[in-house]
């Protein structure tokens, strides 16, 4: 009797559903570790946000917060200017980071700019994110489910600390 080389095609085949299976546990981990991780991103850029409108307020008095996330940011910082004060990276100025979509708006009293309103978005909801982010001037960052566009932001259910 000739002893034959290689698998059977049973074995193949177990060894391909046990390999299904695996793959059938650990990817959903996998995807809810990196929504995990986006959300995370977002919590931090929108404090980076927070931190920068800070300083942005302490150097330029006459201006208030910044307008845009683009005056906050800036290329050429030799010295930093109003319009290009680089306290933010360019990534996070451009508007996306990580699964999210970053929004900032402004209120604005005689021409100086007395509140901000900083916002993260999910770009794919339940997919690169399941929660929205907002934040305002008093540096208290606002989560929760549902969209925070504008006056949601204040009743948002789960301050983070």
């Amino acid at each position: 009797m000739r002893k034959q080389k290689g698998f059977s095609l049973i074995e193949l085949l177990i060894v391909v559903a046990i390999i299904l299976i695996i793959a059938a546990i650990a990817i959903p981990n996998l995807l809810r570790a990196r929504i995990a991780a986006n959300e995370s991103s977002a919590v931090a850029a929108i404090r980076t946000l927070n931190t920068a409108q800070i300083s942005y307020n302490s150097a330029y008095p006459t201006v208030g917060f910044a307008g845009t996330m683009g005056a906050l940011a800036g290329t050429s910082c030799a010295p930093p200017s109003s319009t290009g004060a680089c306290l933010i990276d360019t990534n996070l100025a451009a508007g996306t980071k990580s699964g999210y979509s970053f929004a900032l708006a402004v209120t604005a009293n005689g021409g100086l700019n007395v509140g901000y309103q900083a916002s993260a978005d999910p770009l794919s909801p339940n997919s690169t994110g399941v929660r929205y982010f907002c934040s305002f001037e008093d540096g208290v960052l606002r989560s929760d489910a549902a969209t925070l566009a504008g006056a949601a932001c204040t009743s948002a259910k789960a301050p983070l600390q």
